[in-house]
């Protein structure tokens, strides 16, 4: 074993693991849901735009945070879950490029409690996505997404998060029929 100087502990993938996990844990309960948590999780790796809200006990990709790129003014309800890949799943794994996003939540986009958004997703902008739901295809920009899995049922021409009245992206809400 070298000596203790001549390991770079920075370096080392379980070091790196093990801090990634560690701020993770503490981003799941610690105050701060605009300041600190994103901030947590930038820190892990994770692309965070401003003015991102991140409800208590929410889960962004624990092993590969990188793969995860989140917008402007988007909503993170209470535990909401990220999960950017499955062995093998990704377009990282499949490439080998490491920086390609594997779930991305473009800007004001709503995301509802307990919520779970699956790996090769892209969540467009202006976009909700009701409690509870499971995303595991794209959802279009000013689309409503609910169930499991997640299907269209409205469309809006103004986004949720970007209006200063949630009024107004109530009254221009449309079903889609079926």
């Amino acid at each position: 074993m070298p000596p203790r100087a001549a390991w770079n502990y920075s370096a080392t993938p379980v070091v790196v693991a093990l801090r990634n996990r560690v701020l993770q844990l503490i981003a799941l309960y610690a105050p701060g849901a605009y300041s600190l948590r994103p901030r947590l999780h930038r820190l892990r790796g994770v692309r965070i735009g401003p003015r991102t809200f991140i409800g208590m006990d929410v889960i962004l990709e624990t092993d590969r945070p990188h793969l995860v790129s989140i917008g402007a003014n988007v909503d993170l309800s209470v535990r909401v879950t990220v999960i950017a890949h499955f062995a093998g799943t990704t377009a990282a794994d499949a490439t080998g490029d490491e920086s390609v996003t594997s779930v991305r939540i473009e800007d004001d986009v709503f995301v509802g409690p307990g919520a779970i958004i699956l790996p090769n997703v892209t969540i467009g902008r202006g976009a909700v996505v009701t409690a509870g739901s499971v995303v595991t295809k794209s959802v279009p920009p000013l689309t409503m997404v609910q169930g499991n899995p997640a299907e269209p049922v409205a469309r809006s021409s103004v986004p949720l998060m970007g209006t200063k009245n949630p009024r107004e992206y109530y009254r221009t809400l449309r079903p889609i029929r079926r």
